[in-house]
């Protein structure tokens, strides 16, 4: 046995090449004196992996005292420092909170004009159906705020903070589905496998945090209808350690973080100094960036042991801000409890926290359901926006709020004067945007007086994510990466940034 694995190994060169590495007199030359491993540890701090020192403006505000990274960037002076996306799961119904359409009771029940629907792609759910009956909004609107924005009754928290906001109605995607329209949205390519836009901007603009990640997900806890995947916050064919780490509510935030049972972990920092040196071995040996990507996140998991429970425990805040944010902010994993934690990854520079809120699909009893998703995320978003703004956070902050497609004005199914469900719509619907650059008290774009189609200023899912890369100083054309022989961005070779919401 020991004759035949002598002359297996003389005649593989690889394997000659990696014992070479393991030489007893080349181990102690790499280890004992450290320089190599001093140097790679200094380069693996998590901003500095592929990034240089993060811009800082001087007194005069000049773009050219900023200081670019390995990447060029930023492309141009930013606006957004970090970003908080409140992403909506399921599709809310812009008819029933935003988007109010009066003319729509005259004509209740009434069929909706061919002309209108002008043959758009339909559901399954909804293509057999003979007739597509018209349904007001049952629930109440009224304008508030110097900007007189239209806000139903749903949502009576949010209505305190139009004046804040950015109304983008115009909204249109390409999928009618929920899989593909999430992932679409949140990386811009209907199937799955593309970078994330959190990955995106952790790779271009690194981090201002070296002791917890760049980009943090948060998911409600108790969510109901459509699943979401991983792969939504993930790096997908980046470097991983620009993945999204997904934050959780109890004892372990992040899973496998803390320390093994009846270990007390004395003796952590001298095993990832000696996992580093061996797996720099390793480097040199094959030069695998994935490699170095790995001792970066092992490095990133050793100093989340101590910032994580700093970060994740709520319990010195004091009683008005929880009243503020509602008797949810109490409950760790609610949406009002990620806003509020939200707010405390911001203020450790955080650069990407991305909230996840499932049950927004009313295909049945769309008034009831759209006024219980209010109930549960209403106080904690009005309660966010208000936090960032008197911590002078909201001018360097972007917020974001939104779903994946709209809703039909049509009803699905059976329609009853006090009740009617609503079918997927990717053509027309809203979202907003506030803080950082983005005009407050604004509403941008028009749909028709059905709400089903746009009449002025439409914004696509390419060009909200070439606005939001804007924002952070990032060119959208000029942010690529290579791969498989190709070069990726995150608008793929469509976008437009919408100027006209910006400051």
């Amino acid at each position: 046995m020991c004759d035949h694995h002598d002359k297996l190994r003389s005649n593989n060169r690889d394997l000659q090449g990696i014992e070479k590495q393991w030489d007893r007199r080349e181990f102690f030359k790499k280890t004992s004196l450290g320089l190599g491993a001093m140097a790679l540890g200094s380069l693996l701090q998590s901003e500095k992996l592929w990034s240089a020192v993060n811009p800082v403006a001087d007194p005069n505000n000049s773009f050219n005292s900023f200081t670019k990274n390995k990447l060029g960037l930023p492309h141009h002076l930013p606006r957004a420092k970090r970003i908080v996306y409140l992403f909506q799961s399921g599709g809310p119904s812009q008819l029933d909170l935003f988007d109010y359409k009066p003319k729509l009771k005259d004509m209740f029940g009434q069929d909706l004009p061919d002309s209108i629907r002008a043959g758009q792609r339909l559901t399954g759910m909804s293509a057999d159906q003979t007739a597509f009956p018209i349904a007001a909004s049952t629930l109440n609107f009224k304008q508030y705020g110097e900007s007189r924005a239209w806000v139903s009754d749903a949502m009576p928290y949010l209505s305190e903070v139009v004046d804040d906001l950015c109304f983008i109605k115009g909204m249109h995607t390409d999928a009618i589905n929920h899989d593909p329209a999430i992932t679409f949205f949140q990386t811009g390519s209907q199937q799955p496998g593309r970078p994330s836009i959190g990955s995106w901007i952790s790779y271009g603009l690194g981090s201002d945090n070296d002791n917890l990640p760049t980009f943090i997900s948060l998911v409600s806890k108790n969510g109901s209808g459509q699943p979401l995947y991983s792969r939504l916050w993930g790096n997908g064919f980046l470097p991983t350690e620009h993945q999204g780490v997904q934050f959780r509510s109890g004892k372990d935030p992040v899973l496998y973080l803390g320390d093994p049972e009846n270990y007390d972990g004395n003796d952590r920092r001298q095993m990832l100094d000696y996992l580093k040196k061996l797996n720099g071995m390793a480097y040199d040996a094959f030069g695998d960036p994935e490699i170095n990507a790995r001792i970066a996140q092992y490095e990133m998991a050793y100093r989340m042991q101590t910032s994580v429970p700093e970060v994740t425990d709520t319990s010195d805040e004091p009683d008005y801000i929880f009243d503020m944010y509602g008797p949810d902010s109490r409950n760790p994993g609610t949406y009002a409890a990620n806003c509020l934690m939200a707010r405390k990854l911001l203020e450790k520079d955080v650069k990407f926290v991305q909230l996840y809120h499932q049950g927004w699909d009313q295909h049945g009893n769309c008034p009831g359901g759209v006024k219980y998703q209010s109930k549960n995320t209403d106080q904690g978003t009005a309660a966010l926006i208000k936090d960032l703004k008197q911590r002078g956070m909201l001018e360097d902050t972007l917020v974001v709020w939104g779903g994946e497609f709209g809703r039909t004005v049509y009803s699905q199914g059976q329609l009853t004067e006090t009740n009617y469900g609503r079918d997927h719509h990717p053509k027309a619907f809203t979202m907003f945007m506030a803080g950082a650059g983005v005009k407050p008290g604004f509403t941008y774009g028009e749909t028709d007086d059905f709400g089903y189609n746009i009449i002025k200023d439409p914004v696509h899912t390419h060009d909200f994510q070439a606005t939001l890369l804007h924002l952070f100083g990032i060119d959208h054309e000029r942010l690529t990466f290579k791969h498989q022989g190709r070069r990726y961005r995150l608008t793929d070779v469509h976008g437009d940034v919408v100027k006209d919401i910006l400051v």
